[in-house]
């Protein structure tokens, strides 16, 4: 997945599906099973890295005033 970078997280997400399905079906000759793997797992940081970036940007929630401030979720007691 060379061109991830053009994908979206979906797209991403749903390739990486594609991938899984075609390795759970078990007919795939070996040297192909380690393609699919490597781009299932390139597809796999490409996700976590997207979901780390946007987990940063949820970190901060817009105040009326306009200002940032923390995100901190209250656990209830």
């Amino acid at each position: 997945m060379s061109d991830q970078k053009n994908y979206s997280f979906e797209e991403a997400m749903e390739k990486l599906e594609e991938i899984v399905t075609k390795l759970e079906e078990g007919d795939v000759p070996l040297e192909k099973a380690i393609q699919h793997f490597q781009e299932g797992m390139e597809i796999s940081k490409f996700c976590h890295e997207r979901l780390q970036q946007i987990e940063k940007q949820m970190e901060h929630v817009l105040r009326e005033d306009g200002q940032l401030e923390p995100f901190v979720v209250q656990e209830e007691e």
